[in-house]
């Protein structure tokens, strides 16, 4: 066969180049708006888009927590049907991590079930002063510390301190040695932007509180790299980068560049680059540090 109709032939049986192209621009797939994933016997990781949640599953009904409503109108609805995927038993309790709306406007179709829920007295404070008709008020509040025992499951709740709020629980699963907890220990990102109704330096207090508290894994509020769960080496992580993020801010401060927008968003932290939100909201969190080194709040 000449040459040019061997060509002819093995241009024929070859993809298009056009086919080719447009394979290789294909972008990869979006994962799914909502999902629903086992971690444990009993334990499951509800995520709504970037936002997540916990239930506990037991025979005489269920704990859940954050019922997510401010990403999704229907996101409660959503929820409480997934939950019902799993099992048929009531709700028992909703606990709240915290009062922020964006993880927990979708109580609704929960209360309507006769849930009670559950949060710390700072949370209903907050509530009741915002007024806002979305958001189901507490039926009962906790201080410190409290438990709930629901069908041979144990979920502690506890307050570490003032952080991402002045109302954050931490939820412990001692059997299971998980925990969850929301905003204010991300895994490998950097804080939220200029960490809005965040409380310096009580937020250290609290990282040592929690790595002195035995779990194996914890379930964020926000998922993971990968969707995976969070480590104690992450929360160590985390302490890492406030702690630098600090001593920058501080430096700032004993220049007096703590009012200087450019000084303050020229800050680079190479370990961290690959960290989520790093060129985003690295500048914001470095302004909030020297608010607290320049100004003292």
């Amino acid at each position: 066969m000449r040459p040019a109709l061997v060509l002819a032939a093995l241009l024929a049986l070859s993809p298009a180049p056009a086919a080719l192209a447009q394979a290789a621009a294909a972008p990869a797939a979006a994962p799914p708006p909502y999902a629903t994933t086992k971690v444990a016997d009993n334990v499951y990781v509800f995520r709504m888009l970037g936002h997540q949640s916990m239930f506990v599953v037991t025979p005489d009904g269920v704990i859940a927590t954050d019922p997510i409503g401010f990403v999704n109108k229907k996101g409660g609805e959503i929820f409480l049907s997934e939950i019902r995927k799993v099992t048929s038993a009531p709700v028992r309790y909703v606990v709240y991590s915290h009062h922020h709306y964006d993880h927990i406007a979708g109580g609704k179709p929960f209360k309507d079930a006769g849930a009670t829920f559950v949060a710390h007295r700072n949370a209903h404070r907050h509530l009741a002063a915002l007024q806002n008709p979305e958001i189901v008020m507490p039926d009962q509040v906790l201080d410190d510390a409290s438990t709930l025992e629901l069908g041979g499951t144990r979920l502690d709740l506890r307050f570490v301190g003032r952080n991402h709020s002045d109302n954050t629980l931490v939820m412990h699963l001692p059997k299971e040695r998980i925990i969850f907890t929301v905003d204010w220990l991300p895994i490998q990102a950097v804080l939220f932007r200029d960490l809005p109704d965040g409380f310096i330096p009580e937020w250290f207090d609290g990282l040592d509180r929690v790595l002195a508290m035995d779990w194996d894994r914890m379930i964020p509020g926000h998922p993971g790299p990968g969707g995976r769960l969070g480590t104690k080496d992450d929360v160590r992580a985390l302490k890492g980068y406030m702690t630098d993020v600090s001593d920058a801010a501080r430096q700032l401060a004993a220049e007096g560049k703590c009012l200087n927008d450019e000084a303050m968003a020229a800050v680079r932290l190479p370990k961290y680059e690959g960290w989520g939100a790093y060129s985003m909201f690295l500048a914001r969190n470095v302004e909030r540090f020297c608010e607290y080194w320049g100004r003292g709040y």
